[in-house]
């Protein structure tokens, strides 16, 4: 239990809620409420994502593309050599 917590469980347990009220009413006092927290949350999620793997997506689309040619002409290349004996090999 300790590796998970890294001190005593019920310590770490006890400092976490009291640390989560503090934020809460910090929170509260700044006007966040909850759906608003998790709205913008969304949003910063759907940003990130729309910035990372945005990129990704267009790295897979290029991957597609070229494979719908490469993968053919690869084919085509292995049963040749392996017509002619294994000269692909």
């Amino acid at each position: 239990m300790n590796r998970i917590f890294g001190d005593n469980a019920l310590g770490v347990i006890v400092r976490l809620v009291i640390l989560s009220v503090i934020v809460g009413i910090v929170m509260q006092a700044l006007n966040i409420s909850l759906p608003d927290l998790l709205r913008r949350a969304q949003i910063f999620a759907n940003r990130i994502y729309n910035l990372g793997f945005g990129a990704f997506r267009q790295g897979f689309d290029y991957f597609l593309i070229g494979a719908v040619v490469v993968v053919p002409i690869w084919i085509v290349a292995r049963l040749l050599g392996a017509l002619k004996g294994g000269a692909g090999k």
